[in-house]
Order: structure tokens, then sequence, then C-alpha cells
């Protein structure tokens, strides 16, 4: 087999763009050309329309496109999490019925994990799926669901057998959100912004052929989608030249595509991707404000460089090692707790270049009001995607081979069980 080199990538890119390449397709045009040329998720594997690169192959096509000033593949969950999930659990049926939608941005995608007693300990949650025929019906809430109110479908986990034992009753849908039955509730946070939504399920249905690595199978499904959120979480990094979100809802797919050719600091809310470009950012704001000279400034300046630097060689590390076939252990939850200390980071290097225009929201400050928001947004890295606290309890038990927390036997039946039991 050929060993695809970065200069091969580099050339194959740049003629793709050249003639492909074109500022006035809309959003829904220009991904269905970059998903047809399997460059939207390089990082995919080729039987799941991707490329199969590793993390170095993949930054190439980044680059190249930002350089043509061209718009990188869809944003979102759907990339992230369903997707991923999808081809690792799903039948063949379920992978060209769900994956096409993904990679050229039809459908959007959220998690529906988390619930109001059922967040650190996600084994617990209640939300409950009773068969009726070919379908299963759905009752229940969830909280914290990033995204919901523009999402197509969701990634939703519910119990199909209360008398199993709590890891072991639970089972992974592919849930469509427009449907009777679905109540979405926006969850104002402090940025101003509401990327976080609850979600009331009351009788909403969905088909038992939507059910996603087998009944009450759901738990290790929902492991998978949980390493690959710690893994995108913690690798951090940025996009091509400009993005959108995806699906039909969020209104991008009918925009010119050359319009959405802009940097971080576009006006868009923060994602996490953010916080793996903000050396770029903060470096070039000290210079802008005349502060790049300052001595404290320029270590934690340096700081933040090489911890962005260990995120990205850490998860080249973890994708080797799936790629291989091999565990790559607590890789990721060191990668969450990595990204965890870069935001911490961020919230106070961001205030301390600005001065006190950190102190002002808006585009009219300098940088258009991103680190002010970024600033506002960092608490959040360490709470969504499992808590720190459970990151450390993961490398505690699995990798360093600790005693689990007391609590019920792991075979105790889930009705059996107190609300909020952990185990």
């Amino acid at each position: 087999m050929t060993e695809v080199t970065a200069e091969a990538v580099r050339d194959d890119v740049r003629a793709f763009l050249a003639e492909h390449w074109d500022p006035d397709l809309t959003v829904a045009q220009w991904w269905e050309r970059l998903g047809e040329a399997r460059w939207a998720v390089p990082t995919w594997p080729e039987t799941a329309l991707g490329r199969g690169f590793a993390g170095d192959l993949a930054r190439v096509v980044a680059d190249e496109l930002r350089a043509a000033g061209a718009v990188g593949g869809p944003a979102g969950l759907g990339i992230l999490l369903a997707g991923p999930t999808i081809y690792t659990h799903g039948s063949p049926e379920q992978q060209e019925r769900y994956l096409p939608p993904i990679v050229n941005g039809e459908e959007a995608w959220c998690q529906l994990f988390s619930e109001p007693g059922a967040g650190s300990d996600l084994a617990s949650l209640q939300t409950k799926a009773e068969r009726d025929g070919d379908e299963w019906v759905i009752t229940g809430q969830k909280v914290w669901t990033s995204g919901a109110q523009v999402a197509d479908l969701g990634m939703l986990l519910a119990r199909t057998d209360p008398d199993a034992p709590k890891h072991q009753g639970i089972s992974y849908f592919a849930f469509s959100m427009d449907q009777p039955g679905v109540e979405v509730r926006p969850l104002r946070e402090m940025t101003g912004r509401a990327l976080f939504s609850e979600v009331f399920l009351d009788g909403a249905r969905v088909s038992n052929d939507a059910l996603i690595g087998g009944l009450n199978k759901g738990w290790a499904v929902a492991n998978t989608t949980l390493a690959f959120e710690r893994t995108g979480l913690g690798g951090g990094g940025s996009g091509a030249g400009g993005a959108a979100f995806p699906g039909r809802k969020a209104g991008a797919l009918t925009t010119r595509v050359g319009d959405l050719v802009t940097g971080i600091g576009s006006g868009r809310s923060v994602q996490p991707s953010a916080f793996g470009g903000s050396f770029g950012l903060f470096r070039d704001l000290a210079e802008k404000l005349g502060r790049a000279g300052d001595p404290t400034l320029r270590q934690r300046l340096a700081e933040l460089y090489t911890l962005n630097e260990i995120g990205r060689m850490t998860s080249l590390r973890q994708r080797a090692a799936r790629a291989a076939g091999r565990d790559a252990g607590p890789a990721g939850n060191l990668a969450k707790l990595l990204m965890s200390r870069i935001t911490r980071l961020t919230r106070d290097l961001g205030p301390a270049i600005l001065g006190p225009e950190g102190m002002l929201m808006g585009e009219a400050t300098t940088g258009g009001g991103v680190v002010q928001e970024m600033t506002l947004f960092a608490p959040a890295p360490s709470i969504y995607g499992g808590s720190d606290e459970i990151q450390k309890n993961i490398i505690g038990e699995r990798a360093l081979g600790l005693p689990k927390e007391p609590g019920p036997d792991k075979n105790t039946p889930f009705r059996e069980l107190k609300v909020g039991t952990q185990a």
C-alpha cells in the first residue's frame, strides 16, 4: 500500500479547489462538492465517505482550504459525534441513511444524553422508551442539549429495560426532532446566547430501525460517542477559512458560501474550536495593542502555545492507536482535562491583553468581542462532555486501577435504585 504524503495531499486539494471552488455557490452546493470528493471529513474512514487520514494530513487539507479562501465542511455534532458513532456501530443500512446527510450538511444533530437527575451519573437516566409494534414511544426530559433548537436529529439515550442493571437497560436511537411530543426550550447563558436547551419528550416516537448498536446495548454505543467527544474537544484546533452550522433550520444552506469566509472573530457564537485557535488571536491582539514585549504576557502566550501543541499531539497519538487497532487508554480523558486547562488560561490571558477594554462587550471592541465571550464561556468546557471530576475518576479507576466509589452492586436492577445513586 502506497503511503500518502503531505505533498500529494496538498497537490490533490489544490487541484480540486482550482476546478471546483466557487464563492458564488450556495453553502449546500459547495458542501455537496466537498463531500463527493471526500474532502469534507477526511479523517473518517474510506468506507464512511472519508479518506482515513490521520490528523496531520487532515490539517494539510484545512490549511489548503484556508489558503484558497475556501470554506470547510459542516461543523456540529453530526460530524463530531453522530457520524463516527454510526460508522462504528450502525448497520450498513443505517450508515447509508445517516452518513451522507451529515457529510453534505443537510441534517444537523444534537445529543440527547444528560437529564436533570442524570448528568455526571449519566447511566441513571430515566427517559423511557416503550415498545409499540415497530416503534418506541419516548417519555422524559433532557437538558444541556447543544443546538437542539436547530437540530433535525438527536442521539437519544433512553431506558428500554428498567429491570436490568442501570448500565445494561439503555438503548441508543437516531431520533427525529421534528415531530409531535418534542418541545425545545432554549437556556440563556451569561454570554447572552442560548447554545443549550431543555428538551421535553412526551409520547414522541422513533422507529425500531433507528436503534443503533442493538437493543439494550446503548451504554457501549454511548461510550463510543463520549470517546469521540473527548477527543474532539481535547484536540482543539480550528477549521478552514470559515464554517457554518448544518441543517435546514440553521438557514445557512442557501447562503452564498463566499460570505462565510471569515475568521474566529466573525460575530458568531464561540465554539470549542475557538480555544484551539486562541494563540494566534491573542498573539495578534498583543502585537496590535503594543503589549507583545510584556514579559509576563509573553510567558503566558508561550504556555498557551505549548498546551495547544500537547493537545494536538495527544490527539494524533490517540488516532494513531485507534487506526492500529490499539486501545488509546485514557488519552481522550487527558485531552479533555487539558482543554479545561487551556480555557482557564484563555479566560485569564485574554482580558490581561485587552486591559480595561476587556470589561466591555460588543463587536465594536478590539477583537470584535470574541475575547470577552471566550472569557464568559470558559467555565463550560470543564463541565460538558463529562466534568473534570468524572475524567479524573475514569483515569483513576480504569488507568491507575484505583478502587471505585462505594455504591450498590452493579447487578442491581435499575428500578430498585434510588434516583441519583452513584455506581
